[in-house]
């Protein structure tokens, strides 16, 4: 079926499915982080069953109200350069081109953007292209948001012809939800792998990180979208965060592993939740999440053990390498500061620590000094 006509919904109250009781208990989470779905994505829940991994996802939960970390996790804001632009990485530029996401996973971490709609996104293209071009370290521009495929392909291709001009560019990647959210905005519209297929050329690809969090999202459609975007000659990687009551079982994760690798979208990262602001519900430990992830690669073939477990702290990203008794190891994927790429942690356990601020009171135990600050209720 093509064509097809989406229904959106942006009223907790308009969901039929929901007691009134219900409703009126989510309410005040709705007022507080903005809930969008669509009839598509709602069709994959399991209504009967109140622990459905796909209702957590995008139906809010009451514990969204628990006071808990905050709005900008990783920092973001000190590495915007302008309005929607932000450069942490050497060699990266990320430009949040969307303020509107095709659903609203509840575990967010850039829940600033959809509440304050008029500054979280990139206001002034020229300048933010301009930006690039006196930056010629920078080779990889990251399309983010809210979702790159909620704007048109016209709009798409504005920036992207652009950027193509721009001769130190040599990888476009472009995050995006909608795959598993909405297959058949890809599905129905020609124009946008005609338009990947002008600019993903031999020696300039442009990559597709998809967001797939739970195997039951892998559906006929999805794989559908999936192949239209591989034969348009995009390259696509998968990087899904680990969410408490969606993919915190090993068989589910390992399940989510080799059905994203059986479609040609290898796991590229697993990110541990950030502490955003309402995520306490989503979020696992680290070292549990460390167990889980461990317990997911050893169930699947190589090709589908590809990804790396890590958290995007304010200082780089971080991968969790391993653990042993008493200690858990952390090395800098990538730092903020280039001469801490690759830095070794070494840390004293903590089976509570959610993020490496938790680790404060093993510093000693650290082979380098590092601003620590607490994401918890002061």
């Amino acid at each position: 079926m093509k064509n097809v006509r989406m229904k959106y919904y942006t009223d907790i109250k308009k969901i039929e499915q929901l007691s009134e009781t219900e409703k009126e208990q989510l309410a005040p989470v709705t007022k507080r982080y903005i809930f969008r779905a669509n009839d598509y994505y709602l069709s994959l829940i399991d209504w009967s069953d109140p622990d459905d991994p796909i209702r957590k996802i995008v139906i809010p939960h009451i514990q969204e109200l628990q006071e808990w970390g905050r709005l900008d996790p990783s920092d973001e804001q000190s590495f915007t350069v302008l309005p929607g632009v932000e450069h942490k990485y050497n060699s990266t530029v990320l430009l949040l081109v969307s303020n509107v996401c095709e659903g609203i996973c509840r575990y967010c971490f850039r829940k600033r953007v959809f509440i304050n709609r008029q500054t979280g996104h990139l206001q002034d293209l020229p300048a933010a292209l301009n930006y690039i071009k006196e930056h010629e370290e920078v080779t990889n521009v990251l399309m983010t948001g809210g979702d790159p495929f909620s704007l048109k392909t016209s709009r798409l291709e504005e920036i992207i012809s652009r950027l193509r001009r721009i001769e130190h560019v040599q990888i476009i990647r472009i995050g995006t939800r909608m795959p598993a959210f909405n297959p058949y905005r890809i599905i129905d519209d020609t124009d946008l792998p005609k338009m990947i297929e002008t600019y993903s050329s031999k020696q300039k690809r442009i990559y597709i990180m998809t967001h797939f969090v739970h195997p039951r999202e892998i559906t006929e459609q999805a794989v559908e979208g999936v192949d239209i975007l591989i034969r348009a000659g995009a390259i696509l990687a998968n990087q899904t965060p680990l969410i408490r009551g969606v993919n915190d079982e090993p068989e589910t994760l390992a399940r989510l592993f080799a059905e994203l690798s059986f479609i040609g979208v290898p796991p590229y990262y697993v990110f541990q939740c950030r502490p955003a602001s309402g995520n306490k519900a989503y979020t696992v430990p680290i070292e549990q999440g460390y167990e889980i992830f461990e317990k997911a690669k050893a169930m699947v073939s190589g090709l589908a053990k590809r990804a790396r477990f890590v958290m995007s702290h304010s200082s780089g990203k971080i991968e969790i390498v391993g653990r042993t008794a008493d200690k858990i190891y952390f090395k800098y994927h990538r730092a903020a500061q280039d001469e801490d790429s690759g830095l070794f942690l070494a840390c004293k356990s903590n089976p509570d620590a959610y993020w490496l601020d938790d680790y404060e009171e093993f510093i000693a135990e650290c082979p380098v000094e590092m601003p620590y600050r607490s994401y918890g209720p002061e």
